[in-house]
C-alpha cells in the first residue's frame, strides 16, 4: 500500500503516513492496515516501541478521507459509515491501551482522525509548527476517535470550547489540554526517531518547555466564565450579553457549526465526566451519534457545504441554536444490539470451510472479512502474503482440499486455468468454485465447464469496488452461474460485498464486468478531453462541472469520479491522481472487452479505439502506476495534431 509505510527497523515497529499531498488524511484501508498491524507487534519480541509519524510538513493526519462516508450515505446506505467508524474506534482503542510504548511525531496539521491515531500513544511529540483540533462540528458530527475522553479530561470548561469552537491548539495548548505531552523542536525529530530504532527505549525523549504559554491557555478565564452553562443555550446567552472581543470571536467560531452537534457535544462531555470515565465508554457515546449522523443528523449537509459544493454555507438543522433535548436524547440514546462493541464477535455453529486462492490487496481483506464473520478460511498465496484470521496452507490443493466454497482471485485467465487444473480434482463433490478474478470470458466458460464435469458448483463474480470496497465489505458482484450455485454462495457475497446481481449463465459476470468497464474507459475519455477542450476555450473547470454534471452529459465519471482535481467530489485527482483504480488495470479491462467482442463478433470502434488510448498512456507514456482518471492531463498538454 502506497499511502501508508510499514516496517521494522532495528527495535522499532515503524508505521508512516505517505500521503502528504492530501495532508496525510487517513483511508479506510490505512485504518485497517494499523490495526492490522499493532495486533501482529503486541507480541512480537522484535518490537520494543512503536513509532507513528508521517511525510510532509504541513501534517501528520488533517482526519479521515471521508468521500466514501458521504457517496454512501447520499445514497441512503448508512452501513458503510457505520462499519467504518466501528472500526476506526476499535482502532483509537487498541492505542489507547497498547502494552508497549507508542511515540508519535505530530507536525502541522492533527485533527479528526489524526488525533484518534496520533493523541492516544504514551509519547505525543509536537513542535512549532503543531495544530491539533477537533473540528467535526463544522462537518455534522461531533468529537470522536476517542476525543471526547481528551476534552472531558481537560483542565475546567476547555473541553466544551474546544469541542464546540474547533478551536485550533498549538503545542503548548496541545500539552496543557491533555493532547500531548512534549515538546521537542522539529530538527531534532529525525535523530531521535534514529535513538527509537536504536536503543527501542523512549528515554532518548526529553522534552524542552515552550517559549510562551498558548493563547488558549491565556483565555481560560473568559472559557470557564462562558462555557460553564449546563446546554448550548446557555453558553450562547452568555455570550451574547458580553460584547468582549473573545465573546465576539467565539460566537462566529459558533455560528459557523451543526447546532445539533455542538449540543451534543456539550451533553456527552457533561456524560463523560466523573470517576466511571473510560475510552469503552466515550467510544459508545460517540458511536450513537455518529451512527445516526448521516440519517438523523446534519453530517451529509456538512460535508456537502464544506467539500462537495464548497459554497460554506450550510442549511443546519436548528440554525437558531435551540436544539430540543427530544433532539439530543434521538442521537444519544443507546444503540441497543447495534451498540459499538471493542471485540469483533463470530458468528457460531453454520461456518462454511472456505479455501481462499490469491491474498493480494483484493483477495485478503475479502478472506478476512470471510474469517471474521465465522467462516474456517484456508487461504494460499505464491507471493506468501497472508490475511487476519485466515489459516495458511502449503499451496493451493490444499487450501482447497475439504473446502464448501474455493474462491480465487487471481490476475488472468490464464492462471485461473492453470489454478483451477490443480484444485478441482482436490474438492470434494457438490463443492463450488467462486472465481471473483476478472478474467475473459473464455476462460471463465471453460473452467464452469471442467467444475460442472467433476460435479462441482461453479461460479464467475468479478467484483467492483476497489480495495476500499473489499476491506469495507462492500463490494458489487456480478455473478455467472447456476441459480443453485449462487444461492449457495449468497451468504459470502453478503459478508464482502453490498450487493451480488445474478446476470445468468457461467462466463456472463465477466460479461456484465467486461461491458461496464469498457463504458467507463470510454466515458472517463470523453470526460477528460472535455475538460482539456474546455480549458482551451477559457471555460472554468468549476463552471464546466456545474453544468456538466446536472445536464446531459452527466455520467459517474464526471459526477463521482471527477478527473479535474479541485471540483466535484474528491477523487484520485485530488491525491496526485494516485491510483484508485489503476490506468493499467483499466487497459486490461479493455483489452478483455475487445477480446470478447472478437469472439462474438461485435462491432466495438469506441471500445477499440479506448483500448488504443490506454495501451498508448500505460505502455508508452509513462501512465503506468497512475489513477485511470490521469488521462486528463495527458490531454492537456497536446494540441490537435
Amino acid at each position: 500500500m502506497t499511502d501508508i509505510s510499514i516496517r521494522i527497523t532495528g527495535h522499532a515497529g515503524r508505521i508512516t503516513l505517505q500521503r502528504p499531498e492530501a495532508l496525510n488524511a487517513m483511508t479506510y484501508e490505512m485504518c485497517l492496515a494499523i490495526e492490522a498491524t499493532l495486533d501482529q507487534w503486541r507480541n512480537d519480541p522484535a518490537v520494543s516501541v512503536v513509532v507513528l509519524d508521517a511525510e510532509g510538513d504541513r501534517a501528520f493526519c488533517s482526519g479521515g478521507d471521508i468521500a466514501d462516508l458521504y457517496a454512501t450515505g447520499l445514497k441512503g446506505d448508512y452501513a458503510f459509515g457505520q462499519k467504518f467508524w466501528a472500526d476506526e474506534y476499535r482502532l483509537n482503542a487498541k492505542i489507547f491501551e497498547y502494552p508497549k510504548p507508542v511515540v508519535s511525531f505530530l507536525q502541522g496539521f492533527t485533527m479528526g482522525g489524526g488525533v484518534g491515531i496520533g493523541c492516544h500513544g504514551s509519547h505525543r511529540v509536537v513542535g512549532d509548527t503543531s495544530q491539533i483540533a477537533m473540528p467535526e462540528v463544522g462537518i455534522g458530527l461531533v468529537p470522536d476517535v476517542g476525543g471526547s475522553l481528551m476534552l472531558a479530561l481537560a483542565p475546567d470548561r476547555l473541553g466544551e470550547y474546544l469541542g464546540t469552537t474547533a478551536a485550533r491548539m498549538n503545542a503548548s495548548d496541545a500539552i496543557f489540554a491533555g493532547f500531548a505531552d512534549l515538546y521537542i523542536p522539529e530538527g531534532q525529530w529525525h535523530a531521535l526517531i534514529q535513538q527509537l530504532e536504536t536503543s527501542g527505549d523512549p528515554a532518548c525523549l526529553i522534552a524542552v518547555t515552550p517559549a510562551e504559554i498558548g493563547p488558549i491557555q491565556s483565555q481560560m478565564d473568559a472559557i470557564n466564565t462562558h462555557f460553564h452553562g449546563v446546554s448550548l443555550s446557555d453558553i450562547l446567552s452568555t455570550l451574547h450579553n458580553d460584547d468582549s472581543d473573545f465573546a465576539v470571536q467565539t460566537l462566529k467560531q459558533l455560528r459557523r457549526n451543526s447546532p445539533l452537534s455542538m449540543a451534543c457535544t456539550i451533553e456527552m462531555l457533561h456524560r463523560l465526566r466523573g470517576p466511571s470515565l473510560t475510552m469503552a465508554k466515550a467510544l459508545d457515546l460517540e458511536y450513537r451519534f455518529t451512527a445516526r449522523s448521516m440519517e438523523h443528523g446534519d453530517f451529509i449537509e456538512g460535508i456537502r457545504a464544506a467539500i462537495i459544493d464548497k459554497d460554506r454555507s450550510p442549511k443546519w438543522q436548528y440554525a437558531d441554536g435551540a436544539v430540543p433535548p427530544a433532539a439530543l436524547s434521538k442521537m444519544l440514546q443507546p444503540l441497543g444490539p447495534n451498540a459499538f462493541n471493542l471485540q469483533i464477535v463470530k458468528s457460531e455453529g453454520n461456518g462454511m470451510n472456505i479455501g481462499f486462492i490469491g491474498l493480494g490487496n483484493m483477495g485478503a481483506p475479502m478472506a478476512a472479512n470471510l474469517a471474521v464473520a465465522g467462516h474456517n478460511v484456508t487461504g494460499f498465496d505464491p507471493a506468501g502474503t497472508t490475511a487476519l484470521g485466515v489459516a495458511v496452507a502449503l499451496n493451493a490443493v490444499e487450501a482447497a482440499t475439504d473446502a464448501d466454497v474455493v474462491i480465487t482471485m487471481l490476475p488472468n485467465g490464464a492462471i485461473l486455468r492453470s489454478v483451477a487444473a490443480d484444485v478441482i480434482p482436490a474438492m470434494k463433490t457438490g463443492a463450488t468454485l467462486l472465481d471473483c478474478s476478472t478474467v475473459d470470458v473464455d476462460s471463465a466458460r471453460a473452467v464452469a465447464d471442467q467444475a460442472a464435469m467433476a460435479g462441482l458448483g461453479a461460479l464467475d463474480a468479478p467484483v467492483s469496488g476497489g480495495i476500499g470496497g473489499a476491506a469495507g465489505g462492500t463490494l458489487t458482484f456480478m455473478v455467472g452461474g447456476s441459480e443453485e450455485a449462487f444461492a449457495k454462495a449468497k451468504p459470502l457475497f453478503d459478508i464482502m460485498g453490498q450487493k451480488a446481481v445474478h446476470c445468468g449463465p457461467s462466463g456472463n459476470g465477466q460479461a456484465a464486468k467486461i461491458c461496464n468497464n469498457m463504458i467507463l474507459g470510454v466515458t472517463m475519455i470523453a470526460t477528460c478531453e472535455a475538460f482539456a477542450l474546455a480549458d482551451k476555450l477559457g471555460l472554468s473547470r468549476e463552471a464546466m462541472f456545474d453544468v456538466v454534471s446536472t445536464s446531459s452529459g452527466s455520467s459517474w465519471s464526471m459526477n463521482t469520479y471527477c478527473p479535474a482535481p479541485g471540483v466535484g467530489p474528491t477523487s484520485p485527482a485530488d491525491n496526485g491522481y494516485k491510483p484508485g483504480f489503476a490506468a493499467e488495470l483499466m487497459l486490461k479491462d479493455l483489452g478483455l472487452s475487445q477480446q470478447a467482442a472478437e469472439t462474438a463478433d461485435a462491432d466495438t470502434p469506441m471500445g477499440q479505439r479506448a483500448l488504443e488510448l490506454y495501451r498508448s498512456f500505460v505502455e508508452d507514456e509513462g501512465g503506468k502506476g497512475r489513477d485511470f482518471s490521469a488521462m486528463l492531463p495527458r490531454f492537456e498538454g497536446r494540441g490537435r495534431g
